[in-house]
Order: C-alpha cells, then sequence, then structure tokens
C-alpha cells in the first residue's frame, strides 16, 4: 500500500485534488516514465540494502504475523507485472516469482547486485509459472 500526501493552500484546494485524483484516474504510463519509475523504485532498495537499519528493520517485518499489513516488503524491485485492472491472483504470481528469484539468482554466488538477471534456470521456471498462471487465469 502507498499513502500520498500533499500540501496545498485552502483556497486551491478543489483545483489541487482535482489535478491529484487525475493521477489515478488517467495515469501518463508513458513507456519513458514507467521505466523511470521502476529504476527510481530499485534505486531506492538498493541504497537500502547497505543499511543495518534497514536490515533490522525488515527483519522486523519477516518476523511479524504474515496476516498483517507491517510483513510486506516496505520497497520495490525491478519486479512487475502489466495486467488488466481486476485481474484475479497477481499477489500470488508475485509471491511465486519472487520466491524463484530468491531460489535461482539470490542464492547464486556469481550473480552480484547491479547485474541483470541472465539464469537459465531462473528463466525457465519464470517462463512454466507465467504460462501456467496464463492458462489458470484464460481457463484453458
Amino acid at each position: 500500500m502507498t499513502n500520498y500526501f500533499f500540501d496545498v493552500n485552502t483556497d486551491c484546494f478543489e483545483e489541487a485534488l482535482d489535478r491529484f485524483a487525475q493521477f489515478f484516474i488517467k495515469p501518463l504510463m508513458s513507456a519513458n516514465a514507467t521505466m523511470r519509475e521502476i529504476k527510481a523504485v530499485d534505486s531506492e532498495n538498493q541504497k537500502n540494502l547497505l543499511s543495518d537499519a534497514w536490515r533490522m528493520n525488515q527483519l522486523q517485518k519477516h518476523l511479524s504475523l504474515e496476516s498483517h499489513p507491517y510483513h510486506k516488503f516496505s520497497i520495490g524491485t525491478k519486479f512487475f507485472v502489466v495486467c488488466e485492472p481486476g485481474t484475479q491472483h497477481m499477489e500470488a504470481l508475485l509471491k511465486v516469482v519472487y520466491e524463484l528469484y530468491t531460489d535461482y539468482v539470490l542464492k547464486n554466488p556469481f550473480y552480484e547486485m547491479e547485474m541483470p538477471i541472465r539464469f537459465e534456470l531462473f528463466d525457465i521456471n519464470l517462463t512454466q509459472v507465467v504460462q501456467k498462471g496464463r492458462v489458470a487465469l484464460l481457463g484453458r
């Protein structure tokens, strides 16, 4: 969940609220802007990996109840899925993708954080998961 905050003078509130709402009503999702956002989120994540305080916070989150919102990862990585609004089971798919990433990429002793992901077993298993998901979503 992302929380958004903004300050505005009271005499401009309605116009500012309408402008702010348009980001969600009609988002401008150009390929360039989307990639910029993905890189910004990943950059924030990479920066935090070096912080002991952030890692302690992640440990506390990991040890909290899975059903509690605090348990969720607080910033993103380069994984994202483009889908139609209302598509079912996306959280489950992303969880499986992250598990594959952990098993085949993060546990690989030759992988470094800035490297592109180029691991055959990861690719094979990811393709299988996506194909199974597509079949399940399409009812085939």
